[in-house]
Order: structure tokens, then C-alpha cells, then sequence
């Protein structure tokens, strides 16, 4: 059943009018008083009603988005899913990036009031989570894009990025490699970790290398490991950039792909199929996770109730030249 607002009322002791104050900014409510509602409000779950809030601040027909960076290889595609979403319904969009991590977003949080928007979608938050769930409990509507189900407090839209690594793995054992290389990402990304653990539970290794998600970096632990006389039959790589780096690596140390060594990437970006040779690699369905998250927070502003779970979008194996 959904928490109303007359359920925070009766469990912070305060009239359904002071929890209304809270949610909306709106007249004087003392420190304390809208601390212990802000508490009650988080403690239970509750999501203000976008209508009611609509009604206090004046809806703006307009959605925010805030972003790590527009560098991401596969962020354009899912800007445009964003995009494409909320312009069908007559909405505007706000872009914000968040380079600096929890600087950038602290200084979001300070500079642009949550009545520039009626609700926000947010591309893997991380570390900054924390100031966002300020804005949440002052009713601003969040939708987390790629977040993994880890904070049930916010509907999330995710990726099968666990069943995206076993795939690879699969693939690569049913093709008889057994040495592989695991090129990660940084690890203090939870699709790293997931994409990690999918592959270890179908082909466990112990040659895992921390990458950064470039092709210099790719390109530089291939290097690494070949002047060392480590070896490996197979490489899986967690985004397609750092498998380029890779691919070139082993081009230049005279290495065969996929006879001698085969290479899987991560996300099929545009450029996957045009590396040599094409580039096998497991696809996010990176538009769809844009609009999904746009028409959770656009039926959300409509009243529909917030969904219990994430939206689960499957990954996909796509099988070209470099790992047949």
C-alpha cells in the first residue's frame, strides 16, 4: 500500500499542513520540526505526490537530467532516448554534468532550485548520492538510470550487467579459451564489480586488470602483460573503448584475433563493428534505458505510483569476428 502524506503526519506527530510545508518549501516550519518530517519521510518511503507538489510550486513542464559526463561513449545514445521521450510529451529538458563528482553535484544541489523542474533523471550516481536524497526529500521526483536495484528508495531503470559478464564467459569457454584476461573498469563502479563477478561464476580467473575505461588504458595493460610473457588465450573487456585498445595492442605484438587470442568488449557502440577485425561484445540497450527512465518519471508526475522494483533491461551477446 503507498504512504500517504496523512501517514508521515501521524508518525512525525505534526498536521498534514506542516508535512506539506516541508515537501513544498512553503511558509515557516522550525528546524527541528521539519528534520524529524524529513526523517519520517525517508524512514517511510514516501513520495510526494507530484500533483499536489505541482499545485504549491506550478508544474514546469520540464525534466532535469544530470549526468557523470557526455564523454561516456554510450551517452549520446541514451541522452537521445531521454530526449526523444520527454519532447513526445510536450516536455522541455535541463542538462546538468557532474564531472567532479560529489563537488559538481553538491554544487548542483546548492545553485539550481528543484522548481527549475518537476523531476529529475540521474545517470549512475555513485559516491553522490547523498545530496540527491536531499533533493528527494524536499519532493523532488528521481529516476536512477544504471544504479542496480541498490537503493530501493528510488525507482531505477538497470542493466543485466552480471548476466552481460557470464555470457562472455560462456561464449569464450563454449570457444575453448581457458586463460582469460578480465580488463575492468574502475572498480568503484558497481557494474565493474557485477560485470566481474557474471564472468567468474561461469569462467573463474585470477588475471584481472584494473583498467579506466580508454583505449590508452587498454591498450597499455596489453602491453604490459605481452613484455612480461603472461599469457592468455582471451581477453574480456568491460567497454568497447578499452577492447579498441586492446585490439591494437595485440595487432602491433604481432598477435592474430581471434586465432591466437580472442576479445570480447562491453556495450556495442557504433565503432564496435567497425574495429579490425568487428568487435564481439555484450550490448546494453543503452537508448531504451534512456526512455524507459523517462516514461517512469513522466507517469510519475502523472500520479501513476512509483514501481516496486527496478526496470530490468536485458544485455545481449552480439557475435562478430573477434570472438566467433
Amino acid at each position: 500500500m503507498r504512504v500517504t502524506i496523512a501517514d508521515v503526519a501521524r508518525e512525525a506527530g505534526v498536521s498534514k499542513t506542516t508535512v506539506s510545508r516541508v515537501i513544498n518549501t512553503k511558509g515557516e516550519v522550525d528546524r527541528t520540526t521539519a528534520a524529524r518530517v524529513r526523517e519520517v519521510i525517508a524512514q517511510l518511503g514516501y513520495v510526494p505526490s507530484s500533483g499536489a507538489v505541482g499545485l504549491a510550486r506550478g508544474s514546469s513542464r520540464t525534466v532535469g537530467m544530470l549526468v557523470p559526463s557526455l564523454t561516456w561513449p554510450w551517452m549520446g545514445e541514451l541522452l537521445q532516448g531521454v530526449v526523444d521521450t520527454v519532447e513526445a510529451a510536450d516536455y522541455g529538458l535541463l542538462l546538468f554534468t557532474c564531472n567532479r563528482g560529489a563537488e559538481s553535484v553538491q554544487r548542483f544541489t546548492s545553485q539550481v532550485s528543484a522548481r527549475a523542474f518537476d523531476g529529475l533523471v540521474v545517470v549512475e550516481p555513485e559516491n553522490t548520492l547523498g545530496h540527491l536524497t536531499e533533493l528527494h526529500r524536499d519532493g523532488l521526483p528521481i529516476v536512477l538510470i544504471d544504479d542496480r536495484g541498490h537503493h530501493p528508495e528510488f525507482p531505477s531503470v538497470v542493466t543485466t550487467n552480471h548476466e552481460g559478464g557470464a555470457s562472455a564467459a560462456r561464449h569464450l569457454h563454449a570457444a575453448g579459451r581457458t586463460r582469460p584476461l578480465v580488463l575492468t573498469g574502475p572498480q568503484h563502479f558497481g557494474c565493474v564489480r557485477d560485470r566481474l563477478d557474471g564472468f567468474r561464476s561461469v569462467l573463474p580467473t585470477d588475471l584481472v586488470v584494473e583498467g579506466d575505461f580508454t583505449e590508452r588504458g587498454g591498450r597499455l595493460a596489453v602491453e604490459e602483460l605481452l613484455a612480461r610473457d603472461v599469457t592468455f588465450d582471451s581477453v574480456f573487456a568491460h567497454n568497447d573503448i578499452s577492447a579498441a585498445g586492446v585490439l591494437r595492442a595485440l595487432r602491433a605484438a604481432g598477435r592474430r584475433v581471434p586465432d591466437d587470442i580472442a576479445v570480447v568488449g562491453f556495450d556495442d557502440i557504433p565503432m564496435a563493428e567497425h574495429t579490425e577485425p568487428p568487435l564481439t561484445t555484450v550490448r546494453q540497450p543503452t537508448r531504451r534505458m534512456g526512455e524507459t527512465a523517462a516514461r517512469m518519471l513522466l507517469s510519475h508526475l502523472a500520479g501513476t505510483p512509483v514501481p516496486d522494483g527496478p526496470a530490468v533491461l536485458p544485455t545481449e551477446l552480439v557475435v562478430r569476428h573477434s570472438a566467433p
